[in-house]
């Protein structure tokens, strides 16, 4: 948290109450956002029809792998910070906004920061409004539900076949992107294999709401479901 400053104690603040009252966690005001983001749009686009300028564009941004785009000429300390494996989650986007200098050594990105919380926190309000919709997903974060399942032991120590897991996974894969790129659906590859069956046992559990999601974990065994997480937690 060293770098998230004092967005990440306003989130804090709000998670427990937002998790108490079972609602999405609310990070900023996008209204406003709006208005704060007029100093990146500068060299930044968003929305419908955005496309790269001095700087790529930002649909999508959160829980995207940094340096995504093929096409843009990202500076060598963006592409060291993918190398290293880092993804723009709240943390890392509100580090970036406070000094991106400090996060990212060597970024060509000539801003200075805002070194407001308020400002920080309603624009990135602002561009969560163009990733995973809150409303369609409501786990995805940063407006993550609190999720809770608890499973025998013999659920969580199953070791799932890989191989069967693959075959299981063309469901999936009609919406989630094998190759772990964010385009508006959470990113399911390289997870823990608990992670992912706690996740899938509380959608089959109708404890994470969202139905599709219900429906597919719905018709699939614990031993289908072992398989899934290992398959998804061995690609990169």
């Amino acid at each position: 948290m060293r770098y998230a400053g004092g967005i990440m104690v306003i989130w804090a603040a709000l998670s427990s109450a937002a998790w108490s009252d079972e609602t999405a966690l609310q990070i900023g005001d996008a209204a406003r956002g709006a208005e704060v983001f007029q100093v990146c749009a500068q060299c930044h686009q968003v929305g419908e029809g955005a496309s790269h300028g001095t700087g790529p564009h930002l649909n999508g941004i959160f829980d995207r792998k940094v340096a995504q785009f093929d096409d843009f000429d990202y500076s060598q300390g963006i592409l060291r910070a993918r190398r290293d494996g880092m993804v723009w989650d709240l943390e890392h986007l509100d580090a970036y906004l406070t000094n991106p200098k400090t996060l990212v050594s060597g970024t060509n990105m000539e801003f200075a920061g805002l070194s407001d919380p308020k400002d920080r926190g309603d624009v990135l309000a602002y561009l969560r409004s163009f990733s995973a919709n809150p409303q369609n997903i409501p786990e995805a974060a940063p407006t993550a539900l609190k999720q809770e399942v608890e499973l025998p032991p013999e659920v969580l120590a199953m070791v799932g076949d890989p191989e069967y897991g693959e075959y299981l996974s063309t469901e999936c894969t009609t919406c989630h992107q094998l190759d772990g790129d964010y385009d508006g659906i959470p990113v399911i590859t390289g997870w823990l294999a608990e992670d992912f069956v706690l996740a899938m046992h509380a959608y089959k559990q109708k404890i994470r709401p969202h139905p599709v999601m219900q429906m597919m974990a719905g018709r699939l065994a614990d031993d289908e479901i072992a398989a899934l997480a290992a398959y998804f937690g061995a690609l990169e």
